[in-house]
């Protein structure tokens, strides 16, 4: 049965079901009742099977999978010239990690019997919805910026799935697509607001630990946006921390676009240039954005903003290298470089940094 939920703000609980809000009537965002599945057994990590890939941590979800291509475990890789190691999240089904968040969320839909989803989004959690609503056969309808780029707008509409294209910031995006929601159109999947994408994406916490043999590197270095791998992360290190299954969480350090950094700016101070090269985490106004500042508090973490000259420098030394991604994949290994040369992180600091999308999704000129 699926998971009630619950606002950690107000209290208030609501019923699963196809018709459960997608926000409490508080305006916070819902999480899975915590109430729910105290008794169920967990894994020890000796029972954790790579090859059913993220769904390994079946019991540590409160999602059961329905709409699932295989994803997960993605490989590890020693970076040199970086001394450090590369999460490699651009070899999901479709290209990027929003996969994680994609097969929990369809998965929850598919169970409560959904039969039409809606979603906003710049591009990469967009074709993830699109693609895993189509596998669970589900209708979905994604809402993307008019100038969200060619190759993303193909894989959603390749699914069957309607791109409606929406002029102006990426809030008016948003903004267009709550307004369907409320008008009744569809289930409003939301990457940003939905708690069964954040079960999904703290599987990368899990992975990388077991990978690591349950030892946790000292720091890890995160595209930042909504959040929504940053705060995966840091509720899976804090799952596997109260389990027993590691000793200490590791750093989480943030890396945002400048000129839409919230999170850095109100660390640090504004920047005034604005990063367009990282489409995919242009975020003014993050939906969790207290809980990132949470996770940063009790991390000793951080958050930085980084220029679009480096978020370019960055992403032809990873080509290079033999990493093919996204501009928004080079924010991490540019903003590892300044933790560094900043002393935030010392020089021989054990980090690991997840590459998030494909450069097969990007337009090259």
């Amino acid at each position: 049965m699926p998971v009630d939920l619950a606002c950690p703000s107000c209290g208030r609980t609501y019923p699963a079901g196809a018709d459960e809000p997608w926000r409490c009537v508080c305006g916070s965002p819902l999480e899975f009742d915590a109430s729910a599945g105290l008794d169920r057994p967990r894994p020890a990590p000796a029972d954790v099977d790579a090859r059913r890939g993220l769904w390994a941590f079946e019991e540590l979800l409160s999602v059961s999978p329905a709409a699932s291509l295989g994803e997960g475990f993605t490989p590890l890789v020693d970076a040199p010239e970086w001394n450090a190691g590369f999460k490699l999240e651009y070899v999901f089904p479709t290209g990027s990690f929003k996969d994680r968040g994609a097969t929990t969320l369809l998965s929850r839909a598919a169970a409560l019997d959904v039969s039409r989803v809606l979603e906003d989004s710049s591009g990469n959690a967009g074709a993830a919805i699109a693609t895993y609503a189509a596998r669970a056969g589900i209708d979905a309808e994604i809402y993307v910026p008019a100038g969200a780029k060619a190759s993303k707008l193909a894989m959603i509409e390749r699914t069957g799935a309607r791109a409606v294209r929406v002029e102006g910031s990426r809030e008016a995006v948003t903004e267009a697509c709550v307004e369907a929601v409320e008008r009744g159109e569809g289930w409003y999947a939301s990457h940003a607001w939905n708690p069964a994408f954040f079960a999904g994406t703290q599987t990368v916490a899990f992975e990388i630990a077991a990978q690591r043999d349950w030892e946790v590197p000292d720091a890890v270095v995160i595209p930042l946006g909504h959040g929504t791998l940053f705060l995966g992360a840091y509720r899976g290190f804090r799952t596997l921390h109260e389990a027993g299954w590691i000793d200490s969480l590791p750093r989480l350090l943030g890396a945002q676009a400048s000129g839409f950094a919230p999170i850095a700016d109100s660390l640090h101070g504004p920047t005034a240039e604005e990063n367009e090269l990282a489409d995919g985490v242009r975020i003014r106004e993050p939906v969790r954005e207290g809980e990132i500042a949470e996770a940063i508090e009790e991390t000793d973490g951080d958050a930085i903003a980084v220029p679009a000259a480096d978020t370019e420098r960055e992403l032809d030394r990873l080509h290079r290298a033999g990493f093919f991604v996204e501009p928004t994949s080079a924010l991490a290994p540019a903003a590892l470089r300044e933790y560094r040369a900043s002393g935030v992180l010392d020089a021989d600091a054990d980090v690991v940094v997840p590459l998030t999308g494909s450069g097969l999704k990007a337009t090259w000129s």
